[in-house]
């Protein structure tokens, strides 16, 4: 007689779980609506210190986050049909400046400090992306994560 395969075991992910696979990738797709229409585009992201940082350039994505910032993060780590990781984040955008009181300049300077650990020239000569000029911080919410892999 033959054993049945085994199927994937599936699990929560801890807090830490979550913030390493953040740490670790930089694209993820970044869920937003407006009225009654949902959004889904793909977003080069970097996470430090809890909070999350991305650039964007003038569009309809942007107007839409300046109406409705309430938004989701999903990232995933996918090496084959049961063995991956996901997380989820849950939060507010907020459109950075390097102008305006301290707190805002410093917030500025602290996402371009994080965005450059990835993309030296971020705003600088050179930039390849330098038509998304607006930096962005998604406050978080909430994270959750799952993972499904071997029994």
């Amino acid at each position: 007689m033959t054993q049945p395969p085994e199927g994937p075991v599936f699990s929560d992910l801890s807090r830490d779980e979550c913030e390493a696979l953040l740490s670790r990738l930089f694209i993820g797709r970044l869920a937003f609506v407006f009225k009654d229409r949902v959004d889904v585009e793909p977003i080069h992201y970097v996470f430090d210190k809890g909070r999350i940082f991305f650039r964007t350039a003038p569009g309809s994505k942007l107007t839409t986050l300046l109406h409705h910032p309430w938004v989701a993060l999903e990232i995933d780590e996918v090496r084959g049909m049961f063995d991956w990781r996901s997380v989820v984040v849950h939060g507010t955008v907020y459109v950075l400046s390097e102008t305006g009181t301290d707190a805002e300049k410093a917030a500025f300077r602290d996402a371009l400090r994080a965005l450059r650990r990835v993309l030296p020239e971020t705003l600088r000569a050179g930039d390849p992306f330098a038509f998304r000029d607006i930096v962005v911080e998604l406050s978080v919410d909430s994270i959750t994560g799952r993972a499904a892999g071997s029994a």
